[in-house]
C-alpha cells in the first residue's frame, strides 16, 4: 500500500531545506583549507594547465551550459591561448547566479504554457483538461495539494519543492512534452490515493532522485556556487529570510516555478569561508561561436545576448527550440539542429567563424 501523506506546509518545507543547506555547509567544514579553490577561475586556470602539459600552444573547446560560461571565463583570463572556442547556452554576466535562477522563472512558466496547449490537445491521452488554462489548473492544484499533503509514490513522499523539481526537469525540452504529461498524470492520480505503480517516466525521475551521483552532483555544484565571489556561479544571499520573501513574493505571477528558483536555498548562506576572488568580468573580442535556444528557460535567451554583446568577436547561433543546449542533439535522442550541428562542425574542422550571427529554424 502506499506510503501514508503526512501534513506538511510551505513554510515547514522551507526550513527543512534551510537545514539541509547548513548541514552541507558544516559537513564542509573539515575540508575549509581546500574550499576557496574550487572557483570557476581556478578551473579556467587547471584548464590551461592541461593545455600546457599537452604541448599545445591554444586551447579548442566545446562547453555547454556551465561549461559555457567556464569558456567564456578562460577567454577573459587567457585571450591569446583560444584557438576555436564554441559555447552552448550561457548565462547573463551582469547577474550572480541566483539572479540568473531568479530570471528562468518567467521563461519556465511559459514553457509549461508552451507544454499546456500541446496537453489540452492530447486531452484524450491524458486527462489533463481540454484547454490550456484547464491544464495549467490541473498542475496548479496537484502543487496545491502537495503544499499540504506529499504525493505518496513508491514507497515515498513528494512535496510541493520536489514536484517543482520533477516539472522543470521536464518543460526544459520540448520532446519530452508527452514525458511531462504522463508524470502530471500519474502524480494526480497518487495524490488522489488511486496509482498503484508509477509510470516509466515518473518512475526514472524517482530513480534519479535517488541517486547517489545526484547527490554528488549537487554537492559539487555548491562548492563552486559558494566559491566564486561573482558571476558566473557566486553571488548568493546570506540571509535565508530572502529567499522566503523572494519565494512568497513570486507566487503571485510566476505560481509554479517562482517557489522553486527563489526559493532554493544555497548552503553558501553558512558557508565556512569567503570567495578569495571577485567574480569574473567580460569584456574581450577573442573569436567565439555561442548558440542558444531562443526559448531556454533554463538559461533565458537575453542573457546569451548580453554576454554575445560582451565578446565583441562572437557569433551567435539562435535555434529557434525550448531547449538547453543546442550542438549534437541528436546524439542525446533529442531532435537536431543541423543549422547549428553545420556551423559548428564546419567551425572547428575549418577555424572560420560564420560571416555573421544566425538563426536556425
Amino acid at each position: 500500500s502506499p506510503t501514508p501523506p503526512v501534513s506538511t506546509t510551505p513554510r515547514r518545507d522551507f526550513e527543512a531545506s534551510v537545514r539541509s543547506a547548513r548541514d552541507l555547509a558544516d559537513r564542509c567544514r573539515s575540508a575549509a583549507d581546500r574550499l576557496p579553490h574550487a572557483t570557476t577561475r581556478d578551473v579556467a586556470r587547471d584548464m590551461d594547465l592541461i593545455r600546457a602539459a599537452l604541448g599545445e600552444r591554444k586551447l579548442s573547446y566545446y562547453g555547454v551550459s556551465y561549461g559555457a560560461d567556464l569558456g567564456a571565463v578562460y577567454t577573459q583570463l587567457f585571450p591569446r591561448r583560444v584557438d576555436r572556442m564554441v559555447i552552448d547556452s550561457s548565462t547573463d554576466p551582469a547577474r550572480t547566479q541566483y539572479e540568473l535562477f531568479q530570471s528562468a522563472a518567467g521563461p519556465l512558466e511559459a514553457g509549461l504554457d508552451e507544454w499546456a496547449r500541446w496537453a489540452a490537445r492530447h486531452d484524450d491521452e491524458y486527462g489533463l483538461g481540454r484547454t490550456a488554462r484547464a491544464v495549467r489548473a490541473t498542475v496548479q492544484r496537484l502543487l496545491d495539494g502537495a503544499e499540504h499533503r506529499p504525493v505518496p509514490v513508491s514507497g515515498t513522499r513528494l512535496d510541493a519543492p520536489l514536484v517543482r523539481l520533477l516539472l522543470r526537469q521536464l518543460v526544459q525540452h520540448q520532446e519530452y512534452d508527452a514525458p511531462l504529461a504522463s508524470v502530471v498524470r500519474d502524480l494526480t492520480a497518487a495524490a488522489a490515493g488511486r496509482l498503484t505503480e508509477p509510470g516509466p517516466d515518473l518512475a526514472g525521475l524517482l530513480e534519479l532522485l535517488a541517486s547517489p551521483d545526484l547527490a554528488d552532483s549537487m554537492t559539487g555544484g555548491a562548492l563552486f556556487m559558494c566559491g566564486d565571489g561573482g558571476w558566473p556561479a557566486g553571488g548568493w544571499p546570506k540571509d535565508p529570510e530572502t529567499y522566503w520573501r523572494n519565494m512568497q513574493r513570486s507566487r503571485a505571477t510566476e505560481p509554479v516555478f517562482g517557489p522553486v528558483v527563489n526559493g532554493m536555498i544555497a548552503p553558501c548562506a553558512f558557508w565556512p569561508t569567503a570567495p578569495r576572488e571577485p567574480g569574473t568580468a567580460i569584456h574581450n573580442a577573442v573569436p567565439v561561436l555561442m548558440l542558444q535556444a531562443r526559448r531556454d528557460n533554463n538559461v533565458p535567451y537575453d542573457g546569451a545576448v548580453a554576454l554575445h554583446r560582451r565578446l565583441t568577436g562572437s557569433r551567435l547561433i539562435t535555434a529557434d527550440i525550448r531547449a538547453h543546449g543546442v550542438y549534437g542533439r541528436g546524439a542525446e535522442g533529442l531532435t537536431p539542429v543541423p543549422c547549428a550541428d553545420d556551423a559548428v562542425n564546419d567551425y572547428l574542422g575549418g577555424g572560420e567563424l560564420p560571416s555573421g550571427d544566425l538563426t536556425c529554424p
